[in-house]
This record gives C-alpha cells, sequence and structure tokens, in this order.
C-alpha cells in the first residue's frame, strides 16, 4: 500500500510539476518571489529535454510502483505514459514543446515589465549620505 501511494504521489507532483512549468511564470506576476523557483524548473525542464536525463519523479514512481507489484513506466518515462497520445497526438511533441517554450517567454516578458513598473512606482532608491558622518 505504501508503494503505491509513494508512486501514485510521484505522479501527482509531476503532473503539478508540469503545469507549473508551463504556467508558474504568470504565478510570479502576483508573487514576484515565485520567479526563482519558476526559473529553476524552467531551467529543469530545458536540461531534460536537451539531454534526455531522467526526472528524479519518474525514478519515484516507476520505484513505487514496481515495489507495489505493478508495472512500471515504459522506458520513455512519465510524458510518454500519461501525456503523448492521450492529451495531444504523439507526432505533435514538437509543438506542444513550442508553445510551452513561448509561455514561458511570454510569463518572463510581463514579469519584467511589471517589475520596471512597480520599480518606477517605488521611485528612486536614496542611499544615505556621507554628510555628518566624521571619520575617526
Amino acid at each position: 500500500m505504501g508503494y503505491r501511494l509513494a508512486g501514485d504521489a510521484a505522479m501527482v507532483v509531476h503532473f503539478l510539476f508540469l503545469a507549473y512549468m508551463a504556467v508558474g511564470g504568470f504565478l510570479a506576476w502576483r508573487l514576484p518571489r515565485t520567479i526563482w523557483a519558476h526559473a529553476a524548473v524552467a531551467a529543469w525542464g530545458l536540461i531534460s529535454i536537451a539531454t534526455g536525463v531522467e526526472c528524479p519523479l519518474t525514478a519515484l514512481e516507476n520505484w513505487g510502483r514496481t515495489n507495489a507489484g505493478l508495472a512500471g513506466l515504459a522506458p520513455s518515462g512519465f510524458i510518454d505514459h500519461y501525456i503523448e497520445g492521450i492529451i495531444y497526438p504523439e507526432e505533435y511533441t514538437t509543438v506542444v514543446r513550442w508553445i510551452v517554450a513561448a509561455l514561458i517567454l511570454i510569463s518572463w516578458i510581463g514579469y519584467g515589465t511589471l517589475s520596471r513598473r512597480r520599480a518606477a512606482r517605488r521611485g528612486p532608491v536614496e542611499r544615505p549620505s556621507s554628510e555628518g558622518l566624521t571619520s575617526a
């Protein structure tokens, strides 16, 4: 039971991770500090696509599923098992990747624009003056 729960939890977290990768930059418009987490997630996505390295969440799900007596994921991984051919046809994988990249880029451009507007509203940063300070 515990292994199955671990595998299922990894699957849910994996879906959330992918959703955050696609649209998490828009969350940073409202919560600016989250941009760093989104940058890390987007970097991981780029690295995994470019190098084919296996995601630790895929390994965790496989571990849970096989130890629970279930079949593991296909060697092609999580996305091939749950998303390609189910949510979109496999031949559109490249198009979907470009759409996700465009969403990330648009969200970051919007974040940068909003950040500049917020900074402009706050005004220039005042620096302490050196007047009145004496040296010893």
